[in-house]
């Protein structure tokens, strides 16, 4: 089991793509250019994706840092630390599939630890912070990921999976390693946040006024 990818140099230089240069104008066109530095988080998001998109590894190396800084005009070193900040960007390669598991309070009492070992055995991942052999996935621990109500949340890449559990865990990865990519969102019999099974209150009908004179 690897504890990281195998050995990457980093780049000699990074250049934005005809796709995501479009998406760059889009951004900066929401703020003043003299403030233009607020668009870093968006164009690091950018520069990640266009990563995954060219090389299958969504990550920001130093050359796309330096690329943003000099469009943004800004010194390198607040672009450094963003990306190092937000767990969101990832400043080493990560597998094709980045499993990132929720084990704060609410997901830990709704057996975030079934997950973390349900990943660990089904990718033989020894270790948070590890990737698999084959390259495919790399395993990491995220604090709170916001949605508490449906608990425990794995969250794939951009994706939420909701409702989890050991079992569920175990599908999910074996349907990405056969390239299937399962509808995010809740894994139980119930939309969006709502209780399972659907709403249990307010189902009476509701009869409008002229129908009540």
């Amino acid at each position: 089991m690897n504890t990281d990818l195998k050995p990457q140099i980093q780049p000699d230089s990074f250049s934005f793509d005809g796709a995501s240069e479009a998406e760059i104008l889009t951004v900066l066109a929401k703020y003043p250019v003299e403030r233009k530095a607020s668009a870093v988080m968006p164009l690091l998001y950018i520069a990640q994706r266009q990563m995954s998109r060219l090389t299958g590894s969504a990550w920001v190396p130093v050359a796309a840092m330096d690329e943003i800084a000099q469009r943004l005009e800004m010194p390198a070193i607040r672009v450094y630390e963003v990306s190092s900040f937000y767990t969101m960007f990832n400043t080493k390669p990560v597998g094709r599939y980045h499993l990132q598991v929720c084990t704060t309070t609410p997901c830990w009492l709704r057996g975030s630890d079934d997950i973390v070992e349900a990943c660990k055995r089904t990718t033989g991942i020894a270790a948070l912070g590890g990737t698999s052999d084959d390259g495919q996935f790399t395993l990491t621990q995220v604090e709170c990921l916001g949605a508490c109500s449906n608990a425990p949340i794995l969250q794939v890449d951009d994706d939420f999976y909701e409702d989890m559990d050991g079992p569920r865990t175990v599908a999910l990865i074996e349907a990405l390693r056969r390239g299937e990519r399962p509808p995010a969102g809740p894994a139980i019999n119930r939309s969006g946040s709502a209780p399972e099974g659907g709403r249990k209150t307010l189902i009476d009908t509701v009869h409008s006024i002229s129908e009540n004179k």
